[in-house]
Protein backbone atom coordinates (compact mmCIF):
# COMPACT_ATOMS: atom_id res chain seq x y z
CA UNK A 1 0.00 0.00 0.00
CA UNK A 2 1.19 3.21 -1.04
CA UNK A 3 2.15 5.69 1.81
CA UNK A 4 -0.71 8.74 2.18
CA UNK A 5 0.28 12.52 0.87
CA UNK A 6 -2.32 14.08 2.66
CA UNK A 7 -4.94 13.21 5.68
CA UNK A 8 -2.28 11.02 7.25
CA UNK A 9 -4.17 11.69 10.46
CA UNK A 10 -6.98 8.95 9.13
CA UNK A 11 -6.38 5.18 9.40
CA UNK A 12 -5.64 2.65 6.24
CA UNK A 13 -8.45 2.46 4.18
CA UNK A 14 -10.78 5.50 4.98
CA UNK A 15 -10.52 8.98 3.26
CA UNK A 16 -12.59 12.00 3.54
CA UNK A 17 -14.21 13.28 0.40
CA UNK A 18 -17.45 15.15 -0.68
CA UNK A 19 -17.64 15.96 3.20
CA UNK A 20 -18.07 12.58 4.75
CA UNK A 21 -15.33 10.50 5.89
CA UNK A 22 -15.70 6.56 3.70
CA UNK A 23 -13.93 3.20 4.18
CA UNK A 24 -12.22 1.68 1.06
CA UNK A 25 -11.86 -1.72 0.65
CA UNK A 26 -11.57 -3.31 -3.16
CA UNK A 27 -12.93 -0.84 -5.09
CA UNK A 28 -15.59 -0.54 -2.94
CA UNK A 29 -16.70 2.77 -1.49
CA UNK A 30 -18.96 2.80 2.20
CA UNK A 31 -19.84 5.98 3.63
CA UNK A 32 -19.10 6.06 7.39
CA UNK A 33 -20.16 9.57 8.67
CA UNK A 34 -19.66 13.36 7.62
CA UNK A 35 -17.72 13.48 11.65
CA UNK A 36 -14.50 11.91 12.54
CA UNK A 37 -15.48 10.50 15.46
CA UNK A 38 -18.16 8.74 14.51
CA UNK A 39 -16.51 7.39 11.55
CA UNK A 40 -13.63 6.30 13.44
CA UNK A 41 -16.30 3.94 15.52
CA UNK A 42 -18.01 2.61 12.09
CA UNK A 43 -14.38 1.81 10.63
CA UNK A 44 -13.74 0.00 13.99
CA UNK A 45 -16.84 -2.15 12.76
CA UNK A 46 -16.11 -2.75 9.71
CA UNK A 47 -12.40 -3.24 10.02
CA UNK A 48 -12.09 -5.09 12.99
CA UNK A 49 -10.95 -8.92 12.39
CA UNK A 50 -13.56 -11.11 12.30
CA UNK A 51 -12.25 -13.24 14.57
CA UNK A 52 -11.50 -11.25 17.52
CA UNK A 53 -12.96 -9.20 19.92
CA UNK A 54 -16.41 -8.58 20.69
CA UNK A 55 -18.12 -8.99 17.24
CA UNK A 56 -16.16 -12.53 17.34
CA UNK A 57 -17.89 -13.15 20.55
CA UNK A 58 -21.19 -11.94 19.91
CA UNK A 59 -21.74 -14.06 15.97
CA UNK A 60 -19.81 -17.34 18.35
CA UNK A 61 -22.53 -16.87 20.87
CA UNK A 62 -25.37 -15.78 18.39
CA UNK A 63 -25.89 -19.30 17.19
CA UNK A 64 -26.56 -21.03 20.46
CA UNK A 65 -28.95 -17.96 21.55
CA UNK A 66 -31.24 -18.37 18.64
CA UNK A 67 -31.08 -22.09 18.84
CA UNK A 68 -34.90 -23.51 19.17
CA UNK A 69 -36.29 -20.23 19.29
CA UNK A 70 -39.55 -18.68 17.61
CA UNK A 71 -38.72 -16.97 14.64
CA UNK A 72 -39.83 -13.80 15.50
CA UNK A 73 -37.54 -13.86 18.77
CA UNK A 74 -34.53 -15.35 15.58
CA UNK A 75 -35.54 -11.47 14.02
CA UNK A 76 -35.28 -9.63 16.96
CA UNK A 77 -32.07 -11.07 18.23
CA UNK A 78 -31.20 -10.90 15.10
CA UNK A 79 -31.23 -6.81 15.35
CA UNK A 80 -29.86 -6.63 18.89
CA UNK A 81 -26.95 -8.81 17.58
CA UNK A 82 -26.07 -6.08 14.29
CA UNK A 83 -26.51 -3.10 16.69
CA UNK A 84 -24.24 -4.30 19.49
CA UNK A 85 -21.72 -5.45 17.50
CA UNK A 86 -21.08 -1.99 16.14
CA UNK A 87 -21.17 -0.30 19.74
CA UNK A 88 -18.62 -2.52 20.97
CA UNK A 89 -16.66 -2.57 18.26
CA UNK A 90 -13.62 -1.82 19.73
CA UNK A 91 -13.84 -3.91 22.88
CA UNK A 92 -12.35 -6.99 23.62
CA UNK A 93 -14.83 -9.19 26.01
CA UNK A 94 -12.42 -9.32 29.08
CA UNK A 95 -12.43 -4.90 28.60
CA UNK A 96 -16.38 -4.61 28.40
CA UNK A 97 -17.21 -3.15 32.55
CA UNK A 98 -20.61 -2.34 34.05
CA UNK A 99 -20.12 0.98 33.26
CA UNK A 100 -20.14 0.14 29.32
CA UNK A 101 -23.07 -1.71 29.29
CA UNK A 102 -24.64 1.30 31.42
CA UNK A 103 -23.11 3.21 28.37
CA UNK A 104 -25.41 0.68 26.01
CA UNK A 105 -28.46 1.42 27.69
CA UNK A 106 -28.42 5.00 28.36
CA UNK A 107 -28.10 5.27 24.50
CA UNK A 108 -31.54 3.69 24.24
CA UNK A 109 -33.04 6.08 27.01
CA UNK A 110 -35.48 7.05 24.83
CA UNK A 111 -36.72 3.70 23.10
CA UNK A 112 -36.68 1.71 26.28
CA UNK A 113 -38.01 -1.45 24.68
CA UNK A 114 -35.30 -1.55 22.72
CA UNK A 115 -33.18 -0.61 25.12
CA UNK A 116 -33.77 -3.18 27.24
CA UNK A 117 -34.15 -5.73 24.30
CA UNK A 118 -30.17 -4.98 23.98
CA UNK A 119 -29.47 -5.43 27.54
CA UNK A 120 -31.10 -8.99 27.59
CA UNK A 121 -29.31 -10.02 24.46
CA UNK A 122 -26.02 -9.01 25.83
CA UNK A 123 -26.50 -10.89 29.53
CA UNK A 124 -27.23 -13.93 27.38
CA UNK A 125 -23.70 -13.34 25.18
CA UNK A 126 -21.83 -13.14 28.03
CA UNK A 127 -23.53 -15.92 30.14
CA UNK A 128 -22.37 -17.94 27.15
CA UNK A 129 -18.41 -16.45 27.01
CA UNK A 130 -18.60 -17.05 30.78
CA UNK A 131 -19.97 -20.85 31.30
CA UNK A 132 -16.53 -20.89 28.59
CA UNK A 133 -14.08 -19.12 30.14
CA UNK A 134 -13.64 -16.79 27.84
CA UNK A 135 -14.16 -14.18 30.81
CA UNK A 136 -14.34 -13.61 33.99
CA UNK A 137 -17.21 -12.43 35.43
CA UNK A 138 -20.80 -11.00 33.17
CA UNK A 139 -20.88 -7.27 33.10
CA UNK A 140 -24.51 -6.95 32.60
CA UNK A 141 -25.15 -7.74 36.43
CA UNK A 142 -26.68 -5.23 38.41
CA UNK A 143 -27.53 -3.17 35.49
CA UNK A 144 -31.07 -2.48 35.07
CA UNK A 145 -33.49 -2.11 33.18
CA UNK A 146 -35.40 0.30 31.62
CA UNK A 147 -38.98 1.27 33.36
CA UNK A 148 -41.58 0.44 30.52
CA UNK A 149 -44.46 2.33 30.73
CA UNK A 150 -47.74 0.17 30.06
CA UNK A 151 -49.35 1.17 26.91
CA UNK A 152 -53.32 2.53 27.93
CA UNK A 153 -54.31 3.35 24.36
CA UNK A 154 -57.45 2.52 23.14
CA UNK A 155 -58.69 2.33 19.22
CA UNK A 156 -62.21 4.08 20.03
CA UNK A 157 -64.89 2.45 17.29
CA UNK A 158 -64.63 5.73 15.53
CA UNK A 159 -60.90 5.37 14.95
CA UNK A 160 -61.07 2.13 14.15
CA UNK A 161 -63.64 2.82 11.74
CA UNK A 162 -61.47 5.62 9.95
CA UNK A 163 -58.24 3.72 10.20
CA UNK A 164 -60.30 1.15 8.47
CA UNK A 165 -61.91 3.10 5.76
CA UNK A 166 -58.52 4.58 4.68
CA UNK A 167 -56.44 0.94 4.49
CA UNK A 168 -55.86 -0.39 0.94
CA UNK A 169 -58.16 -3.49 -0.10
CA UNK A 170 -55.35 -5.61 0.80
CA UNK A 171 -55.15 -4.17 4.10
CA UNK A 172 -58.77 -4.61 5.31
CA UNK A 173 -59.33 -8.46 5.63
CA UNK A 174 -56.18 -8.51 7.49
CA UNK A 175 -57.62 -5.13 10.04
CA UNK A 176 -61.06 -6.99 10.32
CA UNK A 177 -59.73 -10.58 11.49
CA UNK A 178 -57.25 -9.14 13.77
CA UNK A 179 -59.52 -7.65 15.40
CA UNK A 180 -62.33 -10.36 15.09
CA UNK A 181 -59.85 -13.19 16.13
CA UNK A 182 -58.08 -11.56 19.31
CA UNK A 183 -54.82 -12.63 18.04
CA UNK A 184 -50.91 -11.58 17.82
CA UNK A 185 -50.61 -10.30 14.15
CA UNK A 186 -47.90 -12.47 13.35
CA UNK A 187 -50.44 -15.19 13.86
CA UNK A 188 -53.04 -14.08 11.87
CA UNK A 189 -50.59 -13.50 8.84
CA UNK A 190 -49.98 -17.48 9.21
CA UNK A 191 -53.16 -18.61 8.68
CA UNK A 192 -53.47 -21.36 6.45
CA UNK A 193 -56.78 -21.96 3.81
CA UNK A 194 -56.70 -25.65 6.32
CA UNK A 195 -57.00 -23.72 9.47
CA UNK A 196 -60.64 -22.60 8.21
CA UNK A 197 -63.80 -24.16 8.58
CA UNK A 198 -67.18 -24.07 9.60
CA UNK A 199 -66.57 -24.04 12.88
CA UNK A 200 -63.95 -20.97 13.12
CA UNK A 201 -60.50 -20.78 12.46
CA UNK A 202 -57.58 -22.68 14.27
CA UNK A 203 -54.83 -20.93 15.83
CA UNK A 204 -51.50 -22.95 16.90
CA UNK A 205 -50.13 -19.60 18.63
CA UNK A 206 -46.24 -19.16 18.11
CA UNK A 207 -45.40 -17.12 21.30
CA UNK A 208 -46.80 -19.19 23.70
CA UNK A 209 -48.06 -22.58 21.79
CA UNK A 210 -51.54 -22.32 22.91
CA UNK A 211 -54.40 -23.74 20.50
CA UNK A 212 -57.43 -21.58 20.09
CA UNK A 213 -59.88 -22.16 17.89
CA UNK A 214 -61.90 -19.16 17.81
CA UNK A 215 -65.96 -19.40 16.71
CA UNK A 216 -66.74 -18.20 13.67
CA UNK A 217 -69.39 -15.72 13.47
CA UNK A 218 -71.52 -13.73 10.66
CA UNK A 219 -68.65 -11.01 11.14
CA UNK A 220 -66.23 -13.89 10.75
CA UNK A 221 -67.34 -15.35 7.99
CA UNK A 222 -67.85 -11.88 6.28
CA UNK A 223 -63.74 -11.01 6.65
CA UNK A 224 -62.66 -15.09 5.30
CA UNK A 225 -64.79 -14.02 2.37
CA UNK A 226 -63.49 -10.47 1.83
CA UNK A 227 -59.92 -12.06 1.69
CA UNK A 228 -60.57 -14.92 -0.10
CA UNK A 229 -62.18 -12.59 -2.64
CA UNK A 230 -58.80 -10.79 -3.49
CA UNK A 231 -56.36 -11.55 -6.24
CA UNK A 232 -54.18 -14.23 -5.22
CA UNK A 233 -51.99 -17.21 -6.42
CA UNK A 234 -54.00 -20.26 -6.95
CA UNK A 235 -51.07 -22.11 -5.36
CA UNK A 236 -51.46 -20.46 -2.11
CA UNK A 237 -51.89 -22.18 1.18
CA UNK A 238 -52.00 -19.33 2.92
CA UNK A 239 -55.05 -17.04 3.46
CA UNK A 240 -53.29 -13.88 2.96
CA UNK A 241 -50.85 -14.03 0.46
CA UNK A 242 -48.91 -11.74 -1.93
CA UNK A 243 -50.37 -11.94 -5.56
CA UNK A 244 -46.93 -13.13 -7.04
CA UNK A 245 -45.71 -16.12 -5.91
CA UNK A 246 -48.40 -16.94 -3.71
CA UNK A 247 -46.19 -16.13 -0.19
CA UNK A 248 -47.61 -14.84 3.04
CA UNK A 249 -47.51 -11.36 4.09
CA UNK A 250 -44.64 -10.34 6.24
CA UNK A 251 -45.02 -8.26 9.09
CA UNK A 252 -43.56 -5.36 8.36
CA UNK A 253 -44.95 -5.28 4.51
CA UNK A 254 -48.28 -5.09 6.83
CA UNK A 255 -46.81 -2.47 9.47
CA UNK A 256 -45.84 -0.54 6.32
CA UNK A 257 -49.50 -0.68 4.85
CA UNK A 258 -50.53 -0.21 8.59
CA UNK A 259 -48.79 2.91 8.52
CA UNK A 260 -49.92 4.41 5.60
CA UNK A 261 -53.86 4.22 6.68
CA UNK A 262 -53.31 5.52 10.04
CA UNK A 263 -51.75 8.40 8.11
CA UNK A 264 -53.93 9.20 5.54
CA UNK A 265 -56.96 8.45 8.47
CA UNK A 266 -55.47 11.26 10.67
CA UNK A 267 -55.58 8.87 13.61
CA UNK A 268 -52.47 9.73 16.25
CA UNK A 269 -50.81 7.47 17.71
CA UNK A 270 -52.14 4.50 16.51
CA UNK A 271 -49.99 0.54 16.71
CA UNK A 272 -50.95 -2.04 14.65
CA UNK A 273 -50.58 -3.98 18.05
CA UNK A 274 -53.53 -1.92 19.54
CA UNK A 275 -55.95 -4.47 17.23
CA UNK A 276 -55.60 -6.80 19.88
CA UNK A 277 -55.72 -4.60 22.86
CA UNK A 278 -58.96 -3.19 21.41
CA UNK A 279 -60.48 -6.72 21.03
CA UNK A 280 -59.91 -8.09 23.97
CA UNK A 281 -61.07 -4.68 25.40
CA UNK A 282 -64.32 -5.30 23.64
CA UNK A 283 -64.95 -8.72 24.28
CA UNK A 284 -64.68 -7.97 27.84
CA UNK A 285 -67.07 -5.56 27.98
CA UNK A 286 -69.88 -7.17 26.09
CA UNK A 287 -69.46 -9.76 28.33
CA UNK A 288 -67.20 -12.32 26.87
CA UNK A 289 -64.09 -14.44 27.88
CA UNK A 290 -60.97 -12.63 27.00
CA UNK A 291 -58.47 -14.84 28.54
CA UNK A 292 -59.76 -17.61 26.09
CA UNK A 293 -59.49 -15.34 23.24
CA UNK A 294 -56.14 -14.41 24.00
CA UNK A 295 -55.04 -17.83 24.57
CA UNK A 296 -53.44 -17.09 28.01
CA UNK A 297 -52.86 -19.50 30.50
CA UNK A 298 -52.60 -16.64 33.49
CA UNK A 299 -55.52 -14.50 33.37
CA UNK A 300 -52.93 -11.68 34.35
CA UNK A 301 -51.28 -11.94 31.12
CA UNK A 302 -54.55 -11.01 29.42
CA UNK A 303 -55.23 -8.35 31.56
CA UNK A 304 -52.51 -6.64 30.16
CA UNK A 305 -54.13 -5.94 27.27
CA UNK A 306 -57.33 -4.52 28.94
CA UNK A 307 -57.37 -0.89 28.43
CA UNK A 308 -60.49 0.00 30.15
CA UNK A 309 -60.53 -1.35 33.18
CA UNK A 310 -63.96 -1.41 35.68
CA UNK A 311 -64.04 1.90 37.15
CA UNK A 312 -65.31 2.38 40.95
CA UNK A 313 -68.57 4.38 41.34
CA UNK A 314 -67.87 6.74 44.38
CA UNK A 315 -70.72 8.35 45.92
CA UNK A 316 -69.92 11.74 47.24
CA UNK A 317 -71.26 13.09 50.54
CA UNK A 318 -74.23 15.09 51.17
CA UNK A 319 -73.71 18.61 51.95
CA UNK A 320 -74.63 20.05 55.25
CA UNK A 321 -78.25 21.94 55.68
CA UNK A 322 -76.75 25.84 56.33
Amino acid sequence: MRPRKTHRNLPPCVYSKHGAYWYVKEGKWTRLAPDLPTALQRYAALAAPTNSGMPALIEIAHVEIIRNKRPNTVSQYDQCRRVLKEMLAEFAPEQVRGADVATVKSAYADRPSMGNRLLSYLRLVFNYALERGMVDYNPCVGIKRHAESKRRRYLTDAEFHSIYTAASENLKPIIMVAYLTGQRIGDVLKIKLSDVSADGIYFEQEKTGSRVLVAMTPDLERAIKAARSLHRSVASMSLFSVKRGGRPYTYATVQDMWATAVERSGIPDAHLHDLRAKSLTDAKRQGLDPVALAGHADPRMTARYIRQHDTVVAVPPKLAEF
